[in-house]
């Protein structure tokens, strides 16, 4: 998924972003604990969407009878690993000060800095992508540039998967985005202590 050439193009793409000062190091971190707190809120999400998602008896003791969350468990997977990446890089002095395209330079920013400098398990930066792919393919409500582009806006794909996917693939699709976003977020925040 990462191959060199998309490599190449990330640390290309960083360099101009340090250039033009969307992206800045060696700032003083300011909002570590915001987005922690961010990802820890999204993370609980993910988990509570999933469990009454899953649960009858959680479902009939608090009157959701045939709730499915299992949708959203992949979007708010993905911003709890998203949260963590903003933390992690903002624990580390980077900023990205962009309205547009925050997700896609966040993952750019944590290839540069983290990825290509081997300080993060290739595995954690896939899962990130994957999360990615999965909630815009489900939801159809990410929306970023560049790197994510090519399965984006592949909109037959997407509405295939959005309205004709059975259940059985959905809740197997969500319960991988949960234990991914529980994997990258313990990782993360094993490297922020």
């Amino acid at each position: 998924m990462l191959d060199k050439k998309k490599l190449k193009i990330i640390e290309s793409k960083v360099k101009q972003f340090l250039d033009k000062g969307i992206i800045k190091t060696k700032q003083q971190p300011q909002f570590v604990d915001f987005f922690l707190s961010n990802a820890n809120k999204s993370l609980k999400s993910t988990q509570v969407l999933y469990d009454l998602s899953t649960n009858k008896k959680l479902q009939e003791s608090i009157g959701y009878l045939n709730f499915d969350g299992l949708l959203w468990v992949v979007n708010t997977a993905y911003y709890s690993m998203f949260y963590m990446t903003r933390a992690l890089l903002e624990n580390e002095g980077i900023t990205i000060k962009s309205e547009k395209s925050i997700h896609s330079l966040t993952f750019d920013a944590i290839i540069t800095f983290f990825y290509l400098n081997k300080k993060l398990h290739k595995r954690l930066i896939e899962d990130f992508v994957e999360n990615l792919k999965e909630a815009s393919e489900i939801l159809g409500k990410q929306k970023a540039d560049s790197l994510m582009e090519d399965y984006f806006f592949e909109k037959g794909k997407r509405a295939m998967f959005t309205y004709n996917t059975n259940e059985v693939v959905i809740k197997a699709k969500a319960k991988t985005s949960l234990q991914r976003a529980i994997r990258f977020n313990e990782e993360l925040r094993k490297i922020l202590s």
